[in-house]
């Protein structure tokens, strides 16, 4: 009964318009009334205890980098850069679009913030070259779920806070899964391109492509650097978001000189507007977490989920099954924040590695983002491709299969993740 009272709670808040923040706290009143224990003490203090995290400030930093490289020209010189390299093939800027994503991804972790700032700049270019503009934004959408995957993830920080994993650990086992979908991509392109008979640009020099490659070394050293470190322990999450926001804040001041002294208010209120949605978010979440804890919700789903406790794969899949429903009315953030305390302890019974289930589990929500009626990739792209969510929706659905295809394989097969997760861990 307690959980029905939370599902109708948080369901009834969405359905008169309440943001997602709004009707978590409003779901988790619910359940305290419900129970006859509304304290209006522990409703505070888990409110500050939900944004009180060393792990959650990595989010505001990286977010901030995210900012400073797109005003500062590192992201224009990351797809010259791919340009440069493979943009001389048969429909060539597919494959652009598909590396400078998992080279922009390597840096802001933020599917949102990549669609925007990428498909602003590559929709156009793939346009003029003669490629349908729906199928263009159809890449450009499945392709930016490859920023939460690719490490360092926004989601995988929530993920470890809410699961008490590692983080690092998290990120170090998103990078095969981002690499297994990049490359599904580039092979459903492949014959994308020549079914459409794309055309090919003519090939740059060699000293052109020194030259674009040089120009844009200090956009690729980033990511290299901030996975050095993670893996070596030299620094930890928060600290490597610092660090990316100090190095794109210097780069594009005195390197690249695009970003200019009068921008940096611009950068630092847009970061601290998307920062403070999601910082709410886990402040609100955490009083629906415990709350659910309080209820013993997670031990009812785990007994609803008993019969496939003794079956790991096939309760992954029922999971898997779960997060893309949720997934088609949730954004990513409340997904996590909901479901992990709620699955987490069926898991764990079932013997599932809980470092494996995170970076799959960050996999499913993220796909949610490209389904519709919320999707917000979905929207993103449609406003940067200026088409509708009609057309978008017929051209996404090759690129989504897909990639629900990799999700799939790694839950079939566990060791696709965590065998390179152990590589890179050393």
């Amino acid at each position: 009964m307690t959980l029905l009272v939370f599902l109708c709670a948080l369901i009834g808040g969405m359905l008169i318009g309440l943001p997602i923040c709004f009707a978590l706290l409003f779901s988790g009143v619910c359940m305290m009334l419900f129970l006859n224990g509304f304290n209006a003490q522990i409703l505070s203090q888990n409110l500050f205890s939900g944004a009180d995290s060393f792990s959650m400030m990595a989010v505001p930093f990286f977010i901030m980098a995210g900012e400073f490289m797109n005003r500062g020209g590192i992201t224009k010189r990351i797809v010259n850069a791919a340009n440069a390299m493979v943009g001389h093939v048969r429909g060539g800027l597919g494959y652009v679009t598909i590396m400078a994503i998992l080279l922009f991804a390597s840096m802001i972790g933020s599917a949102v913030a990549s669609t925007a700032f990428l498909g602003a700049i590559l929709i156009p270019m793939m346009v003029r070259a003669g490629y349908k503009r729906d199928t263009c934004t159809g890449l450009i959408a499945a392709g930016n779920i490859l920023s939460p995957i690719m490490p360092p993830s926004v989601p995988m920080i929530i993920f470890g806070v809410q699961a008490g994993v590692s983080v690092t650990k998290l990120f170090m086992g998103g990078i095969a899964p981002a690499f297994y979908l990049s490359a599904s991509l580039c092979i459903l392109w492949f014959f994308i391109a020549k079914k459409d008979n794309l055309a090919k640009a003519p090939r740059q020099s060699a000293k052109e492509v020194v030259k674009a490659l040089v120009d844009g070394l200090w956009a690729i050293i980033l990511p290299v650097f901030i996975l050095f470190g993670l893996r070596s322990g030299k620094f930890t999450p928060t600290e490597a978001g610092v660090i990316a926001a100090v190095y794109a804040l210097v780069i594009g001041l005195f390197v690249y000189k695009e970003l200019k002294i009068n921008m940096l208010m611009e950068c630092l209120v847009s970061a601290a507007k998307s920062s403070s949605v999601i910082m709410f978010l886990a402040a609100s979440a955490m009083v629906s977490s415990w709350m659910m804890t309080v209820a013993n919700v997670p031990a009812i789903v785990t007994g609803i989920l008993a019969p496939f406790i003794n079956h790991p794969t096939i309760l992954m899949l029922i999971i898997c099954l779960i997060v893309l429903l949720v997934g088609t009315s949730m954004d990513v953030t409340p997904t996590i924040m909901i479901l992990t305390p709620v699955l987490l302890p069926a898991v764990k019974q079932a013997g599932i590695d809980v470092p494996y289930f995170g970076v799959v589990f960050i996999l499913m929500t993220v796909l949610g983002l490209l389904t519709p009626p919320v999707g917000t990739v979905l929207n993103v792209a449609c406003s940067a491709g200026k088409i509708n969510m009609e057309r978008i929706v017929k051209s996404i659905w090759p690129f989504l299969l897909a990639e629900i295809l990799i999700l799939l394989a790694m839950v079939f097969f566990p060791a696709l993740v965590t065998v390179p997760m152990n590589f890179f861990l050393g």
